[in-house]
């Protein structure tokens, strides 16, 4: 994510009165600097793709996840019978693809492959507040909100001025309309509360605020970002009776 205007505290009472700060995406202005690197370092550091994301013909219904490996199918709920996979390009890459799949008698079915963003430096396994890396996990999706009203998700859904979000990000782009679309993901936070919720079981250090949003053209802050109108469909394709969750990390760690 990023960080919105005003940044204070993020607790629903704090809503009224002022915009928030939010220490996964937000864990400071994400205003470009010299020390920065812009869009052909970003990705050059980075190095050559391993492997294209894993996708499936809408056709296909695979018995198990494509790309996931004994460990990280172990993390999914028995339950769950709906998943976005998120697969970044690598380690230390802010590029990623996300794929919704839902389980049906005859296996998962894909939805379509849709570009996304992650962190600036990539992905860890032990994600801490403003370490700008995107947590590697199996994390239920249980609540939704935004600055524009509600498009038609299923999951409670907060309509707030206090996603109002303003300035640039790092390769300068503007983070306007970030927020208009969100779905927490649940790492470090309660589920059944406003994504605006600041509570933090793991304690603050471990960051928080990780969301899905509106993506703004460059890497976040530890968020995952789609386009506006995949983001929309993934609000109204989300169907808190399937228990969605997202899978989301680097390719070769999905496939531990």
């Amino acid at each position: 994510m990023i960080t919105p205007k005003s940044a204070t505290a993020c607790h629903p009472a704090a809503v009224l009165v002022a915009s928030i700060l939010l220490t996964g995406c937000t864990a400071g202005p994400a205003v470009t600097t010299d020390s920065q690197p812009g869009p052909v370092a970003a990705r050059a550091a980075t190095g050559a793709p391993p492997r294209p994301a894993p996708s499936a013909s809408p056709d296909a219904a695979p018995r198990e996840l494509p790309g996931l490996g004994p460990g990280t199918r172990a993390e999914i709920p028995q339950n769950t019978r709906q998943a976005l996979v998120v697969t970044g390009r690598g380690r230390n890459s802010p590029l990623s693809s996300a794929v919704l799949y839902e389980r049906t008698a005859s296996g998962w079915r894909a939805g379509a492959e849709w570009p996304a963003h992650n962190a600036l430096k990539g992905w860890t396994r032990h994600h801490r507040a403003g370490d700008l890396r995107s947590p590697i996990g199996v994390h239920t999706l249980t609540d939704a909100g935004g600055l524009r009203p509600d498009p038609g998700t299923r999951l409670p859904y907060d309509r707030s001025d206090g996603f109002s979000i303003s300035g640039t990000g790092f390769e300068g782009e503007s983070l306007a309309g970030s927020f208009d679309y969100v779905v927490a993901i649940d790492y470090n936070r309660d589920p059944g509360n406003t994504p605006l919720d600041w509570t933090r079981p793991l304690g603050a250090s471990r960051g928080g605020g990780i969301w899905l949003h509106v993506d703004h053209g460059g890497p976040t802050q530890g968020c995952v970002s789609l386009r506006e109108d995949h983001m929309k469909a993934l609000l109204r394709a989300l169907d808190p009776d399937l228990d969605p969750v997202v899978v989301m990390g680097d390719a070769a760690a999905l496939e531990r």
